[in-house]
């Protein structure tokens, strides 16, 4: 089968990540042409295509089969209706859309189209994850019990990030609530193999910085009455804590594990732990391009190519995107109305 074509929309930081993924790592696919964002011109030029001044003359080339959308969530859901309509696969950055309800559109107009539609999720691709995974589906652990999970990050950065990024701050989007937590929300789900179906929550904001609740606390009940706390935070003063930028803990009946992505897996078992796995370093700003950072994202880049060429649906979809917002969203009402909230979230059709 010929080379999957591939668009690019956004030029940003992931803009940057997926153009050098596929352009230089993945296989059976290149980038056709670029679109999106003010780096759009200068990121088409460092790689050699075109630039094309909107989506739609993007989407109107011939070789183009594919896009990929790293743009802010709040415009997912148009960019992959004009997409769907032309004939395009698409991956989604996460998360997917900042609602189930556009979710679910999302789904909808790709299924009529007969496209793929992605979303990324690299906390299933790094190696360290993939190694914590194996030992749970091994039964290390015995049956698995309770999680909690950490992501924080000290307010100085997360202003940085406002500075350079405005659009998390338009309460239409996930904001950098959604873009943490929707991490933690599909890595609990794949960890566990099970649905969420109840969360209680509070959220809200203790800084001046615009935009969706920046510290939510959750407690997540998953099938199999499996317990599980969750903790997203950007407003912690520096230094912030240690090992929590991506924490997760699993407690088995029989053992447990500690995990940080970017730091070491620890598993609990008698009386001693043991440092089962400790990753590559790199420097994340620093080193965008790294191979050991890249490494997640030719994953997920990888998959989403074989699903195009070999005419099957993409391991990650629409539907395992839609259960981490639903997770999130889940968090948001829960805080708004001061109860718990059961899961699945039920969308009405459009009249």
């Amino acid at each position: 089968m010929q080379t999957i074509g591939v668009g690019m929309i956004g030029s940003g930081f992931m803009g940057l990540t997926y153009s050098e993924v596929i352009a230089r790592h993945a296989s059976g696919c290149h980038l056709a042409a670029v679109t999106g964002g003010r780096r759009a011109t200068q990121l088409a030029a460092d790689y050699g295509v075109a630039a094309e001044p909107t989506v739609d003359a993007l989407l109107a080339r011939d070789d183009v089969q594919a896009v990929v959308l790293a743009t802010p969530d709040q415009d997912r859901l148009e960019l992959t209706l004009k997409a769907a309509a032309a004939g395009k696969h698409v991956l989604a950055e996460k998360p997917m859309a900042p609602t189930v309800a556009q979710c679910d559109e999302m789904i909808a107009a790709c299924q009529a189209a007969k496209v793929n539609l992605a979303v990324v999720k690299t906390e299933r691709f790094r190696k360290i994850t993939r190694k914590a995974k194996e030992l749970i589906d091994a039964g290390d652990l015995g049956p698995i019990q309770m999680l909690r999970t950490v992501s924080a990050f000290p307010l100085p950065l997360a202003k940085e990030i406002f500075a350079d990024r405005q659009w998390m701050g338009d309460p239409k989007g996930g904001g950098l609530f959604m873009g943490m937590a929707s991490h933690n929300t599909d890595f609990l789900r794949w960890l566990t193999g099970k649905n969420a179906v109840q969360v209680f929550a509070h959220a809200t904001t203790y800084s001046d910085l615009p935009g969706p609740p920046l510290s939510v606390m959750a407690q997540i009940l998953f099938e199999g009455n499996i317990m599980t706390q969750m903790w997203i935070t950007a407003e912690l003063p520096n230094p912030s804590l240690p090992s929590s930028e991506v924490r997760f803990q699993v407690f088995g009946r029989d053992a447990m594990i500690d995990l940080e992505n970017f730091e070491y897996l620890d598993v609990g078992k008698g009386e001693k732990w043991e440092r089962i796995y400790t990753p590559e370093r790199f420097d994340y700003l620093k080193e965008p391009k790294s191979p050991i950072r890249l490494f997640p994202h030719i994953g997920v880049i990888q998959e989403f190519i074989d699903s195009i060429r070999e005419q099957r649906p993409p391991k990650i979809g629409g539907a395992e995107g839609r259960a981490a917002v639903e997770i999130c969203e889940a968090c948001l009402i829960s805080a708004r109305v001061g109860h718990a909230v059961s899961l699945p979230l039920l969308t009405l059709p459009k009249s």
